[in-house]
């Protein structure tokens, strides 16, 4: 199975190298409604640091951005200035959401042209953006619903993000909460597609199918889902892609697909070394996340074994346990961080463990009905 990367260091190129070298992720970039009020919520809830702006100020008459950074985890939020923006009618059809994966790589030009006579549907020909910091080349190609894989080549660039940024500073102080870098993207797709998805990551991009999860793995009694993981050759990228399963009821999938209007983005997996020092704080800033019972840790000491923290500190902060042949992962899931309920993280700490959490998915799943129930589209 793959290596989780800690960081972004590059592997050396062999004769059997991977035709899309890819660094990790570059950015993540969400269309939203008041990017200025969205930054403020990023900045005091989650602890991300604002590092450049875009916008009026900066000669940029069609959209203000603001990115934010915190450890290897670099977030762009955009909001249209014209009513008649693409970016607006984009918010009209899904609401605040993630319209960039962006991927930190060497050559954008030969990612782009590779994917592209693979069969990648082109979004953004390459194109060589400038100032006084250097240079910085970024393509594009579409993925699944309205969602883009932007190619980044910043080898030749000094400043604060890219060209038409200016540095930019919070006026407040914000204290992180200990987030490193992103573990995985998962992305939600309509009946049907997942394979289709699957084969455009493995034949377009060269990744490798890393797990599979069934209707059986991943159900309870009123819903179910499926999905299969994709990687990278680095393994520094990961993309679960979820599918609905027949079910009794309406599923998580599928009420995201109705909410968002199509498939997209559905949660950011962002790392931690100390979850229980990140969730404490997160909760104390207001972040609200999924209510898993009591029930859960009642045999969870024969469940996973050993582990280094305390059963009971995890039960009140309500972190779940999984683990798998090479470790554990402890892992919390986030409501949604708008008012469709669509886009949401998790935040997940590593003890060894590579997988995904799948011995606490029924619990999840649970959860998030009981969320589904109080919004009627269970």
């Amino acid at each position: 199975m793959t290596t989780i990367a800690h960081n972004l260091q590059k592997e050396p190129l062999t004769a059997n190298a991977d035709f899309l070298p890819i660094n990790g992720t570059d950015h993540i970039e969400f269309y939203v409604g008041n990017a200025k009020q969205s930054a403020y919520y990023y900045q005091t809830a989650f602890g991300y640091q604002l590092v450049a702006y875009s916008g009026l100020e900066t000669g940029n008459k069609n959209a203000a951005s603001y990115v934010l950074q915190q450890g290897k985890i670099r977030l762009v939020l955009t909001t249209p200035l014209t009513p008649e923006s693409a970016i607006n009618q984009h918010l009209v059809q899904h609401g605040d959401g993630v319209k960039v994966l962006a991927l930190w790589v060497d050559d954008a030009r030969r990612s782009f042209e590779e994917t592209v006579k693979r069969g990648a549907k082109p979004a953004i020909q390459p194109t060589v953006l400038s100032d006084e910091h250097g240079q910085v080349v970024v393509s594009a190609i579409h993925t699944y619903g309205q969602t883009i894989h932007k190619f980044v080549e910043r080898k030749n660039y000094k400043g604060a993000f890219l060209p038409g940024f200016v540095p930019k500073q919070s006026n407040f102080e914000v204290k992180p909460v200990g987030l490193k870098y992103v573990d995985h993207c998962v992305g939600n797709v309509e009946l049907g597609e997942m394979n289709k998805w699957v084969q455009f990551y493995e034949e377009v991009m060269g990744f490798k199918l890393l797990l599979t999860f069934d209707d059986k793995d991943i159900s309870t009694e009123y819903t179910a889902l499926m999905s299969k993981v994709v990687s990278n050759g680095n393994g520094y990228i990961k993309f679960p892609i979820n599918e609905p399963a027949e079910g009794r009821k309406k599923s998580q999938i599928e009420e995201y697909i109705d909410f968002y209007r199509g498939a997209g983005v559905q949660h950011i997996a962002v790392a931690t070394d100390d979850i229980i020092a990140t969730v404490s704080e997160l909760r104390s800033r207001g972040v609200e996340f999924l209510y898993v019972p009591d029930t859960y840790y009642d045999d969870l000491a024969e469940r996973v074994g050993h582990i280094n923290e305390d059963m009971e500190v995890l039960k009140k902060l309500n972190i779940l346990v999984d683990r798998d042949e090479e470790g554990y992962l402890l892992q919390l899931f986030t409501k949604p961080v708008q008012d469709r309920p669509t886009v949401f993280y998790e935040i997940i700490q590593r003890c060894g463990a590579k997988s995904f959490g799948k011995g606490n998915f029924k619990a999840l799943f649970e959860s998030i009905e009981r969320e589904q129930a109080l919004r009627g589209t269970l």
